[in-house]
């Protein structure tokens, strides 16, 4: 037996875990299509998936493994990697806004656009995670964010960058995946020995695959019909707009004929897939009796079902899209019920030729000698395909977060905080939190102190500091060490009036010692005025750690030397306001922070030799 070849890069594997089977897919891509050579399809031995979540994993494995066998044998090669796509039906959206206030007016750049919407989207999933009544370490993948608008300094405007403004906001709907979709994804492809070599959702891929990038700049919506759910994609100016779904599909046709006609499941699939094959159909019920059915009697059942169907379709489309679209595909293998795409025009008030079965463009993105491809079955499974051959999707496997697979959802130009964000990283591990200021009154004088400021995350792309707005390539690796908030500022009433203070003190009116705490909004008064104490800088407690070299640089055109820090940490540009002889407190204009000739960020590093400007 001649020995199987290892599978290389340009050999693209496809599966396709669907709800009732597990399709397998084999090619390459060549002269700007993918040529398919081989396609393996194996039902599910049990209901081993519900609405396209996998609830056995074994059992969803071991369909996989017979696919992979057989791809193989075809092939004449040795799996090891597979592109999947993850399913589109847990899909949760929400809606949310953030303001970031900066400390002075100054230009907005990127990298500041960026932690303004990286707040936007870890408020949606604090949203989402506080409404689903889920558990705040049950973490959502975000899959994407569309910006709703942009407001600064009040004032709502289209794009916010290298405008000038102190008071930022931003509305966003983001898009997340529950962790447990992704989660069973990957245990089943760990269970064939198999790495996942590219991952995309299953309606990304399945447009990819029905509608040709070229005629994306019209609006047009995408429903992949599946055993569960159905899955509902728009574009529109060139890409997509959002994703939904539809509670309703196949399922729904084959439990109606189980009731109607006393069958199993099995049958009732067998029958639904027969609609339109020669007449009569045999079957036989649950008691063991033969019977016979026509295909018209079979659509004449059918049809109440494929009547709510189009009416739950035309429903979500055009609320995801506010308005019929210029054209329908129809995919999946319950597209093929008949008269489904002429009720889904009417219901939209659309022309019956403006709804069409996918199929009709797959010859422009794929080929193949042996199968017949126009079929809207493969739509998912020839998508994964094509998007992973024709480089229409990031590789996940070529792209290293903290040394494993980076998870990503997107295509196109990627980000680092898309990259963080949709592998379960928040805001606060992005930017960091200041620690909590604290404010109180002693006899009847305002006292003010702040919190400490965070240490700022580190970012390292290929071995060099990088930013959020940086974009990452595929065979990029990224380390990254989440920002850690700053300490809160605290105060003993001991630490403002001194230990040894002798006189009464009434903290909110009740009688106090100097050992006692205070919180913010505290009203202390005191029958002898207090010397002036100095108050004690708050600092964190310092680890054992061997001092940083000192840092010598120019700060606003003079030589300043920094000793090392006790912590051994680097210096960032926000340790350096205290040397710029700025009053913070009482600025009366907008204050310019400049690194080696470029606009600086506070969480930026600073390094030996650089141009510090803060005026």
């Amino acid at each position: 037996m001649e020995a199987l070849r290892e599978q290389d890069k340009q050999d693209i594997f496809a599966l396709d875990i669907g709800t009732r089977s597990v399709v397998g897919l084999l090619g390459r891509a060549e002269g700007g299509r993918f040529h398919v050579t081989a396609i393996e399809k194996e039902f599910h031995s049990r209901r081993a998936m519900l609405d396209g979540q996998i609830e056995n994993i074994e059992q969803v494995a071991d369909a996989a493994r017979e696919v992979v066998r057989r791809i193989s044998e075809r092939g004449q090669l040795t799996l090891r990697r597979v592109c999947v796509a993850a399913a589109g039906r847990a899909l949760k959206s929400e809606s949310a806004s953030f303001l970031l206030e900066l400390p002075a007016t100054q230009p907005i750049t990127e990298e500041t656009v960026g932690q303004l919407e990286a707040g936007a989207v870890s408020e949606a999933e604090r949203k989402l995670t506080e409404r689903s009544g889920r558990e705040q370490g049950e973490l959502y993948y975000m899959v994407g964010y569309t910006v709703a608008g942009y407001r600064l300094d009040g004032y709502p405007i289209s794009s916010i960058k290298e405008h000038s403004g102190r008071v930022l906001e931003v509305d966003v709907v983001a898009t997340f995946l529950p962790r447990e979709v992704v989660e069973s994804l990957y245990a089943v492809v760990n269970r064939l020995g198999l790495e996942i070599a590219s991952l995309t959702l299953e309606p990304i891929a399945a447009l990819n695959a029905v509608i040709p990038s070229d005629i994306r700049l019209l609006n047009l919506v995408l429903v992949d019909i599946g055993a569960g759910t159905s899955d509902i994609a728009a574009c529109r100016d060139g890409s997509v707009v959002g994703y939904t779904m539809a509670t309703i599909a196949g399922d729904e046709v084959t439990e109606l004929l189980m009731r109607s006609l006393l069958i199993d499941f099995r049958t009732g699939e067998a029958l639904k897939m027969a609609i339109g094959s020669a007449d009569p159909i045999p079957y036989s019920d649950i008691l063991g009796l033969p019977h016979e059915i026509t295909t018209q009697e079979l659509q004449d059942l059918i049809d109440p079902v494929v009547n709510e169907l189009s009416k739950e379709l035309a429903k979500r489309i055009i609320e995801l899209n506010t308005r019929a679209p210029s054209a329908v595909f129809l995919a999946g293998g319950g597209s093929k019920l008949p008269g489904l795409r002429e009720r889904v025009a009417a219901e939209l008030k659309m022309e019956p030729t403006r709804v069409a079965t996918a199929g009709n463009h797959f010859e422009r993105s794929a080929f193949s000698e042996e199968y017949d491809l126009n079929d809207p079955e493969y739509a998912t499974p020839l998508g994964i395909a094509v998007s992973a051959g024709l480089g229409l999707i990031n590789d996940s496997y070529a792209i290293l977060l903290n040394g494993s697979p980076a998870k990503l959802f997107r295509s196109g130009v990627l980000m680092m905080r898309d990259i963080l964000l949709t592998n379960g990283y928040r805001y606060a591990d992005l930017i960091g939190k200041t620690g909590a200021n604290l404010s109180f009154s002693l006899n009847g004088e305002r006292k003010f102190f702040r919190g400490n400021l965070a240490v700022p995350a580190v970012i390292m792309l290929n071995g060099e500091l990088a930013a959020l707005s940086d974009l990452v390539h595929a065979g990029d690796s990224i380390e990254f060490t989440p920002a850690r908030p700053g300490t809160d500022a605290r105060r003993t009433i001991g630490d403002i009036l001194g230990d040894d203070f002798a006189g009464s003190i009434l903290l909110n009116g009740a009688p106090a010692t100097v050992d006692d705490w205070i919180h913010t909004g505290d009203d202390i008064w005191t029958d002898v005025a207090p010397a002036e104490a100095e108050p004690p800088r708050e600092t964190a407690p310092a680890e054992k750690t061997e001092p940083g070299p000192p840092l010598t640089l120019l700060m606003n055109g003079a030589s300043l030397t920094l000793p090392g820090k006790n912590s051994g940490e680097p210096y960032y540009l926000m340790d350096l306001l205290e040397y710029s002889g700025i009053d913070f407190n009482h600025l009366d204009r907008p204050v310019e922070l400049l690194v080696n000739g470029d606009y600086g960020q506070f969480s930026q590093r600073i390094f030996e030799n650089d141009s510090i400007v803060i005026r």
